[in-house]
């Protein structure tokens, strides 16, 4: 039991820790932050069938598609924390050590490249955006601070349960 809580704490961790980027990364880079509300548009339609889009912003809206998206993004978070811990045992969550977060930071972009943004309608890792480069680079960038966050929120988690 007390490896799920971990678990939860370390993922919910890690995809603050990511939000934080996103938000100081608009501030200084005048980017934008991630609409998760597109995805909870994207997740609703699947309840009617609906796995791809052509613009997932020009799809009608879903009633509190922004809680589901920003639900679904914690979730997402927690399932790749535990991930981790499935890959790495669970003996990294007493002993976190950075190569397996960034390990699991990184390997998650595979997520938007291949299901979410083709599915969004923005092609195979943002092929069919106005500028793909940078849409990837971005992306992996906030995977590779999501992994930092699982390396952070890990010794976080640690020094508070195991000191």
């Amino acid at each position: 039991m007390n490896n799920l809580i971990y678990t939860l704490i370390i993922g919910i961790g890690a995809t603050a820790i990511m939000d934080a980027w996103s938000i100081a990364r608009k501030k200084l880079l005048a980017g934008k932050a991630p609409d998760y509300g597109m995805v909870g548009r994207w997740l609703g339609h699947m309840a009617n069938g609906t796995f791809r889009h052509d613009a997932i912003a020009k799809s009608p809206p879903i009633p509190g598609e922004r809680v589901i998206g920003w639900t679904a993004h914690y979730l997402i978070g927690i399932t790749f924390a535990a991930l981790l811990t499935l890959v790495w045992d669970t003996r990294w969550i007493e002993s976190p050590t950075l190569l397996p977060a960034l390990v699991i930071g990184v390997g998650t972009v595979l997520a938007p490249f291949l299901l979410m943004q083709p599915g969004m309608g923005a092609g195979i890792a943002a092929s069919r955006t106005p500028q793909p480069r940078a849409a990837r680079w971005q992306s992996l960038i906030n995977h590779t601070v999501f992994g930092l966050g699982l390396y952070t929120s890990g010794w976080v988690t640690h020094l508070i349960f195991f000191n």
